[in-house]
């Protein structure tokens, strides 16, 4: 396990580089979306054939945030369930995205086209909003402004802590952890 830090534009030789308990600092841009912004994305996609904003090369971090305080950027923004998105998400690995950021297990369907695509999968610990939030320096409502807290946004981040889950390979901490403490009973 290694401590990375990892700088925008996602570089995608950095991405494949990454292994499976690896933690990682994120620097840069990436989107924020929850499962409304993602319906609306699929229902463009299935219409026009691409997706309305471009992303190719990025990172989706599955979140929606809480209001901001006064003098803050952004509210509370801990990670959402994954699996929400994970009917969406093979396509738009299909279409370049290269990591998605959240919490909880991923289907097969999604492992598989980590696999295929080169992405990985990365986790932000849940409970940690608030902590999450001061890494969170810029957002910028993009689309989907009636969804309130699930509108898409771009979010600038200056050290984001993420431990990846499912490497490129797909192997899975998830699954690794478990086998780790098998050998303690």
């Amino acid at each position: 396990m290694k401590n990375k830090k990892l700088m925008y534009p996602w570089d995608r030789n950095d991405i494949e580089s990454l292994e499976a308990g690896d933690l990682v600092f994120l620097s840069g841009k990436l989107y924020m979306a929850r499962d409304a912004a993602h319906l609306r994305m699929k229902e463009y996609y299935i219409e026009k054939g691409y997706y309305p904003i471009d992303i190719k090369g990025q990172g989706i971090y599955y979140a929606g945030p809480a209001p901001a305080r006064p003098g803050r950027v952004i509210g509370p923004a801990g990670p959402t369930t994954s699996g929400r998105m994970d009917a969406l998400t093979p396509e738009m690995h299909d279409a370049g995205l290269l990591f998605t950021i959240g919490k909880g297990n991923r289907n097969e369907e999604v492992i598989e086209s980590i696999k295929r695509n080169k992405c990985v999968y990365l986790a932000a610990t849940g409970g940690t909003a608030a902590l999450i939030s001061k890494t969170i320096k810029a957002q910028n409502i993009v689309l989907y402004d009636d969804l309130g807290a699930e509108a898409l946004r771009e979010i600038t981040v200056e050290d984001f802590p993420a431990i990846v889950i499912i490497d490129c390979d797909g192997n899975n901490l998830y699954e690794s952890g478990k086998l780790s403490y098998r050998d303690l009973e």
